[in-house]
């Protein structure tokens, strides 16, 4: 299957549009915290137990892309959307049916495992052709895109919560949300099928790492690299201590201040779930362009150190003031958007274009380790805290203390990143296998 190739004339900018399509649809997932607490008291679920098809998707967003980066670059953005469509669409039905029947592993099995391959799937569809499009710009390019991914909450959250008001908070009622959200998503994800594009090859141009020009290292090479590892490590640390709060923002915020003058409502926290989905979407507009001027080695300093920082001000004094609360979870969630922004840029400066989507790819099983990691660790320790008969914000105290922790790692892991040793380059002649996937990469000419 060759990818549609733009044809003469045909504006850039209407790539970003297309990306942010599927983008918005699948970032869904950030807003599941809101179906957390109807599914516990509709199912008789723990905290633990409700995140399970959050989990899952993240894990299958990982391997999905891990697995699925090759086909994405041969195959093109369109057919990576459509595949996106299908399964993203047809794991809210599953879990449609699943409420429905009161039936749990459907809904884990909808959500999380099917829904998963089209999160991950559809979040690598566009990556590879923004940079191909902005060779100039980008972290800019990749964070109009990703910037999707982040905001999908501030639209999903409080549409959701409006959805499980008018159609009950029962089993029947959440079957229905995701009914009417699959059907929807899949009409939405259909614009950006439609409408994307690859850029035409150059004239003379085989598509080899030798004509790209440049440090080129091909998927392969770099799983052998320090580089690659270290930035894993560096991704995984800034995703876990983000996803800790994303994933439970609702139920934290309202235990936060449930002993306070000034509780939580149910529709506030939902209010707050949206903002940290803004501020997600922001950072990964904002920082990402900041990385095209001071450097990807400069802005993950600020994401894990200044991170490191909003985290301690958040366990010493974040049950004292909603306010301080609130703005520290704004800047940490903004530097877990913007580390998925910036690491496909960071991606390019150290390994090229040639397969910098498939290395993308791979490099998001750090996203299906941490997808598992923060919420195991915010919702098991809350719950032991709990059966303890602990109560508020000492729910979570402990749990801080070890994102700290992450996040010093990471800032130590990026603070080793070198460039790329030659020997892991792709020669100007590659070889018979690398050059077979090269030409079946190439779209025809229109």
């Amino acid at each position: 299957m060759s990818p549609p190739v733009a044809p003469p004339g045909w504006s850039r900018w209407l790539v970003p549009p297309a990306a942010l399509s599927v983008h918005l649809s699948i970032g869904q997932a950030y807003a599941w915290s809101v179906f957390k607490p109807p599914l516990e008291s509709a199912l008789g679920l723990s905290g633990t137990q409700s995140a399970l098809p959050f989990q899952l998707g993240i894990v299958m967003l990982g391997l999905s892309a891990a697995f699925g980066g090759t086909l994405v670059e041969r195959h093109g953005p369109r057919w990576a959307m459509n595949v996106a469509l299908v399964c993203f669409s047809s794991g809210f039905l599953l879990s449609a049916l699943g409420a429905a029947v009161e039936q749990y592993w459907l809904i884990v099995l909808g959500y999380g495992f099917v829904g998963g391959i089209g999160l991950g799937i559809g979040y690598i569809s566009p990556v590879s052709t923004l940079i191909k499009w902005f060779p100039d710009r980008p972290g800019m390019a990749t964070g109009i895109a990703i910037m999707g991914f982040g905001g999908g909450a501030l639209i999903a959250s409080p549409w959701s919560a409006q959805m499980l008001e008018s159609f009950g908070t029962d089993s029947s009622g959440i079957a229905l949300a995701f009914l009417v959200h699959g059907l929807t998503y899949a009409v939405f994800m259909l614009l950006g099928v439609l409408l994307v594009r690859v850029p035409r090859p150059k004239k003379g141009a085989d598509g080899s790492a030798a004509a790209l020009g440049g440090v080129q290292v091909s998927a392969r090479g770099a799983l052998r690299t320090p580089q690659f590892w270290l930035l894993w490590l560096v991704l995984c640390m800034n995703v876990t201590a983000g996803i800790g709060i994303l994933e439970k923002a609702a139920p934290m915020i309202t235990d936060f201040f449930a002993d306070t003058s000034t509780p939580v409502s149910a529709t506030a926290a939902a209010g707050f779930v949206a903002l940290l989905s803004a501020a997600n979407m922001a950072g990964r507009i904002g920082w990402s362009s900041t990385s095209d001027l001071i450097g990807r080695k400069n802005i993950y300093r600020v994401y894990l150190g200044v991170g490191a920082v909003m985290y301690t001000l958040i366990a010493l004094f974040g049950d004292a003031s909603k306010p301080l609360f609130v703005l520290c979870a704004l800047v940490v969630l903004s530097f877990y958007g913007g580390g998925f922004a910036t690491i496909p840029a960071y991606l390019k400066d150290l390994f090229g274009t040639y397969q910098v989507g498939a290395i993308h790819g791979r490099l998001l099983t750090a996203w299906s380790t941490a997808g598992v990691l923060g919420p195991l660790i915010v919702n098991w320790i809350a719950d032991r805290q709990e059966e303890a008969g602990r109560h508020g914000a000492s729910l979570y105290g402990t749990s801080f203390v070890i994102m700290i922790g992450l996040l010093a790692v990471g800032f130590v892991a990026n603070e080793l990143v070198r460039p790329v040793h030659p020997r892991h380059h792709v020669s100007a002649t590659p070889a018979p296998k690398e050059a077979a996937d090269v030409r079946r990469q190439q779209p025809e000419s229109a």
